[in-house]
């Protein structure tokens, strides 16, 4: 959000005439200036109350912070109570974090400042640094370097500033906080936009979940979200932590702290967008066009267990029901409902969403018999019915606890439909108090009008239980919140093999680059070849095979060769000639540029054929490595999987085992498994290779793989590479 400062405010206080301190420490230690300050003072706060610069003040006395609140003001003898200082030189109390609320042209000056009356910390709000063009950018770039300089951890420019419940810290402007906040969730929130920002906290003490801490960080300057996730991992207040990300040029970093989540028992859940500026540097990539925007990002947080949604919703309705500290040891959810028909929507959505609806044990549905007439269902989903509230006000709940028990339950969902007024106050008291002794998550979504279920909807507000208002969002939730689908045990498989990551790193600095010395280099089979530039050479080439050959034409980076006729199979000695005029004519008419000529190769066997690539890493993640269904076919189907360089031997076959062409690998109606040994041993080869090339290689792509039956091996038909510095073909 950008923030207008008024142009009218006081003039810059005089120089403070202590000696300026040295350098401090500038280590994420810093952060607890902002968290547990002894002292604040807001330099530069306005006198106006209908200026959003003198809500600061205003929330600080409101929510309850007890340390030295100091406003600093020439213009004022007293702001809202508190004694005004005409300068911060003249502030007598230790001041650990300093509100900075003068315009941009000032905050360089007033970051030193701070350091000079000893704090450690500041939030700077004003807009006019990088978002508003080179001039900005390099008052912030300014800005940074006097952060590095002076030790003060500077969170902004240009945000809306955090709180931290626990101390009673509000150091924001956003309306949000003009509400009673609450600190015992435990959970926190730091976002890179101050608009969604504000949106998250108002929304969510709408729905009863207080925010330990909350923070939008604004241009990042110097403290970026990172950097304050880490240290709130840290925090003993914080067991959930949910971020609203837009953009990670950092993701060692992001690493790290989703490691580190995992490794402190906390709960991240991430909200990503602008995704889109990714998707627009993946054009050049011909397999990264085909995979998601954010692919790395998406893979590294899987691999540490973060919980990623996709709206506000879902953020907040995911972190408070994993504040609760459940969260589903697997995809098997149990539905109890009041209508049939919201279970059979439920069975629907979670089958898409690849969530289990398993059938209730023979034990769990004679345990609930005697609560369900005739007429309900046991099996899962459970329809209870109406009848079932005249069996006592915590019938439903019991219901639910019986369920709970069972051993194949991981998470129930509970869908209400047309239960109102007092009825339905009374199911939201049971299900409040059954939430809190069950030993799986609950979640509840309600189908009625919020006028109707007032009553009921402020008994889960105050418990700070979401409520769905349909069946998608429950199974949504469910689905986020659920352990990745398990893909089997891997059979016993060879290690890892090492590739000569020298040898790989020499040919991809070569100005042209020979795809097949590469694939032999790191050991990936491939057909005899030979390039030709005439219809004889083509002839003799073919003769020279043992059997019929496949000519192919040989253009760049020419990645779909079959679109311009530029592949012929099953090529005879006598016919290979014509055959070599035919696909230079077809280049000619589709004005294929650089053709090199024709690339006569031995016919391999019919197999199955896979897409292999390696994708260059962006923005600090490592290179992706991607597998499917392959062939011409690849770009229709999209069968894909995909994991981050370098890659097990376990992991390329758990690729292998979530493809929907699976049952190809493993013996389709008969037909022989394939190598899926070999197939292994190709993807680890190339994600080796991958990490080897490192910033010379922009992509890596082998396509088809033909895998043969058991024992017959994996032969890369065709391959293409493109560095980083240029664009080559590669053995085509």
């Amino acid at each position: 959000m950008t923030v207008p400062l008024p142009t009218s405010m006081p003039s810059a206080p005089s120089a403070d005439p202590r000696p300026e301190p040295p350098g401090q420490d500038h280590g994420l230690s810093g952060l607890q200036g902002f968290l547990r300050p002894r002292g604040i003072a807001l330099l530069g706060i306005s006198g106006r109350s209908e200026n959003l610069m003198a809500r600061p003040l205003r929330y600080l006395v409101e929510h309850g912070y007890t340390g030295g609140i100091y406003p600093v003001n020439p213009n004022y003898e007293e702001l809202v109570g508190q004694r005004c200082y005409p300068a911060l030189a003249d502030v007598p109390g230790p001041v650990d974090l300093v509100l900075v609320l003068v315009a941009a042209d000032r905050v360089e000056d007033a970051i030193r400042q701070a350091a000079a009356a000893g704090a450690s910390a500041a939030v700077v709000y004003a807009s006019g640094f990088a978002e508003v063009g080179p001039e900005g950018l390099a008052l912030q770039q300014r800005l940074a370097a006097v952060a590095r300089e002076t030790g003060v951890r500077v969170l902004g420019p240009n945000c809306q500033g955090f709180l931290y419940a626990p101390t009673g810290v509000v150091a924001t402007f956003t309306a949000a906080a003009d509400r009673p906040l609450t600190s015992d969730s435990g959970v926190a929130y730091v976002g890179q936009s101050g608009a969604v920002g504000g949106s998250v906290l108002d929304l969510a003490t709408d729905m009863g979940l207080g925010l330990s801490f909350w923070a939008s960080t604004g241009n990042q300057a110097d403290l970026d979200l990172v950097a304050v996730s880490q240290e709130l991992l840290e925090d003993p207040a914080i067991r959930v932590l949910m971020l609203y990300v837009e953009a990670t040029d950092d993701g060692q970093a992001y690493a790290s702290l989703a490691r580190r989540a995992r490794e402190t028992g906390k709960q991240l859940v991430v909200l990503r967008s602008g995704r889109s500026s990714a998707g627009r540097r993946a054009v050049a990539s011909h397999t990264g066009s085909m995979l998601g925007d954010d692919v790395a990002f998406v893979l590294t947080s899987e691999e540490h267990g973060v919980v990623l949604v996709h709206d506000i919703d879902e953020l907040l309705s995911v972190a408070a029901l994993l504040s609760t500290g459940k969260r589903s040891e697997g995809r098997r959810v149990a539905v109890v409902t009041t209508s049939g028909g919201a279970g059979s929507l439920a069975a629907d959505q979670c089958e898409d969403l690849g969530l289990e609806m398993p059938e209730l044990s023979a034990d769990t549905q004679d345990r609930l018999r005697p609560l369900i007439p005739a007429f309900g269902a046991l099996a899962n989903p459970v329809d209870v019915t109406a009848q079932l509230f005249n069996r006592g006000a915590h019938a439903f709940g019991d219901v639910c606890r019986i369920v709970a028990d069972d051993p194949s339950v991981d998470a129930i969902a509970v869908f209400v439909t047309m239960v109102v007024g007092d009825a339905g106050a009374r199911l939201a008291e049971d299900l409040v108090a059954t939430a809190a002794k069950l030993p799986v998550p609950l979640l509840v979504g309600w189908i009625a009008g919020q006028e109707l279920t007032t009553e009921g909807r402020r008994v889960f507000r105050e418990a700070g239980i979401p409520v769905f208002g349909s069946v998608g969002d429950v199974a949504r939730a469910a689905a986020r919140m659920a352990a990745p689908a398990h893909r089997g045990t891997a059979p016993a498989l060879p290690p890892s093999p090492e590739v000569p990551a020298a040898r790989v790193r020499e040919l991809l600095g070569a100005d042209a680059v020979d795809g097949p010395e590469l694939l032999r280099a790191i050991g990936i089979a491939q057909p005899s070849s030979t390039l030709v530039t005439t219809p004889e050479a083509a002839r003799d080439a073919v003769a020279a095979l043992p059997g019929p050959g496949v000519l192919k034409l040989a253009a760049g980076d020419l990645a779909h060769k079959s679109e311009v006729g530029g592949v012929r199979v099953g090529v005879a000695a006598e016919e290979a000639a014509a055959v070599f005029t035919e696909l230079v004519d077809a280049a000619r008419r589709h004005h294929v540029p650089d053709v090199e000529g024709v690339l006569v190769q031995e016919l391999i066997p019919p197999g199955t054929e896979l897409i292999l690539a390696a994708t260059a890493g962006r923005d600090g993640f490592p290179p992706v490595i991607t597998v499917g269904l392959g062939g011409v076919t690849t770009e229709l189907y999209r069968d894909l999987a995909s994991g981050l360089a370098p890659v097990s031997p376990e992991r390329a076959w758990s690729m292998l085992r979530g493809l929907r062409a699976w049952p190809l690998l493993a013996g389709f109606r008969g037909a022989p498994p394939a190598d899926v040994a070999a197939a292994v041993d190709a993807v680890v080869r190339l994600s080796q290779a991958a990490v080897a090339g490192g910033e010379r290689l922009a992509e890596f792509e082998v396509n088809p793989l033909i895998v043969g039956a058991r024992g017959g091996g994996a032969t890369a038909v065709d391959v293409l590479v493109r560095t980083t510095g240029h664009r080559a073909p590669l053995g085509e």
